[in-house]
């Protein structure tokens, strides 16, 4: 008898689950718990998206501990306040950087696929949410549906995602099927 599969919403953490920090007009990570902010909508925007029956989880590069920037300890601590603070089931970490080549950092799908296997999640079901290209090539590469949240910063624009929106709050709409 096979299980029945889950539907998920994977979320890139900065610049979705939690504010970035901008210097020169590129988005870094918060550098400890104090400087985490979470956005206003984010709690109410993944509570209805638990509700609706989504496992939600955090899907993030974080290639600043092997930079040596940062510490494991820093990005866990983080984690948890994330995990403490929004209805998540789990974050997903690579801490690998571009030379690494691993199969778990995005734009590469590894994090959405170990996820996937581990948890029977249909990722034709599932969407990738996320504020950089990378984020958006990862869920396509994975076969989940994309929306991108846009951002004031400067990067790189995803060449096409299925949504596009300016706040977690009108991605959940969408995945919804709400109105906007």
């Amino acid at each position: 008898m096979s299980q029945v599969k889950r539907k998920a919403i994977f979320l890139d953490r900065d610049g979705v689950l939690n504010n970035v920090i901008i210097i020169n007009g590129k988005p870094y990570p918060p550098r400890s718990v104090t400087e985490l902010a979470i956005p206003n909508d984010a709690l109410s925007a993944l509570t209805m998206l638990k509700s609706a029956g989504f496992l939600l989880i955090g899907a993030t590069n974080q290639p600043d501990v092997s930079r040596g920037t940062t510490s494991r300890a820093v990005v866990e601590a983080i984690n948890a306040q994330l995990m403490t603070q929004l209805p998540l089931d789990e974050i997903r970490v690579c801490y690998h950087d571009d030379a690494d080549q691993c199969f778990c950092r995005k734009p590469l799908p590894g994090l959405l696929l170990q996820a996937a296997e581990q948890h029977q999640i249909d990722l034709g079901q599932s969407f990738m949410v996320g504020d950089r290209w990378k984020d958006i090539e990862a869920g396509q590469q994975a076969g989940c549906k994309t929306s991108w949240i846009r951002q004031s910063y400067q990067e790189k624009i995803p060449v096409t995602s299925d949504f596009t929106a300016s706040s977690l709050t009108l991605v959940a709409r969408w995945i919804l099927g709400g109105v906007f």
